[in-house]
């Protein structure tokens, strides 16, 4: 082999392993998801999904913050926690540290990937949507923030901090989300 073809087959090797290095396989596996469509609860099933526990798992660990509540009980109304699809992340909207969490975490997964998809994670993850201190945050919306008021308050004056999304980030999942099979679980969950 010549010096030239020597060098050439080195460089490329390495060049190689570090993509590898930097670019996560499992990221890039599969196409990007579309936009998650809005899927309402519409069975009781409340055992929480393996996708949705480790969203919850993965938000404390990475960004911190507490572990809240998954599962819940059925009822006569609507939600996806009564599907195990949605997970509530116990931040305080009156604290700063909680807000910066709650900010890194929606600008992360709405970031723009190196192939143009817009919301990358939030559509690899399955969010259908989030609320988070009095707005909402939907994939049929492109993730634009819009005001929230709970159906249960009439005012936002005479609403709790729960019903307000004030005492925790709440985050509802496709029901391919839920159960961990969208691209971004790829290589996260045991199977």
């Amino acid at each position: 082999m010549s010096r030239n073809h020597l060098l050439t087959a080195t460089l490329l090797t390495t060049l190689a392993a570090l993509v590898a290095t930097l670019v996560p396989a499992a990221a890039h596996a599969r196409p990007i998801e579309g936009y998650a469509s809005y899927a309402p609860q519409s069975t009781c099933s409340p055992k929480a999904k393996p996708g949705t526990v480790y969203l919850g798992r993965w938000l404390v660990r990475h960004y911190g913050g507490g572990f809240g509540s998954i599962s819940r009980r059925c009822s006569d109304s609507t939600s996806e926690h009564q599907e195990g699809r949605a997970f509530d992340w116990r931040l305080d909207a009156a604290n700063a540290r909680d807000r910066a969490r709650a900010a890194r975490f929606l600008e992360r997964i709405r970031r723009t990937d190196h192939g143009g998809n817009t919301d990358a994670w939030a559509r690899r993850m399955g969010v259908m949507y989030v609320i988070w201190n009095d707005r909402m945050y939907s994939a049929w919306d492109g993730f634009r923030p819009e005001p929230y008021l709970s159906s249960s308050c009439r005012t936002k004056k005479r609403c709790s901090k729960t019903l307000r999304h004030r005492d925790h980030l709440h985050v509802s999942l496709s029901r391919r989300g839920g159960w961990g099979n969208t691209s971004w679980y790829d290589g996260r969950l045991r199977r």
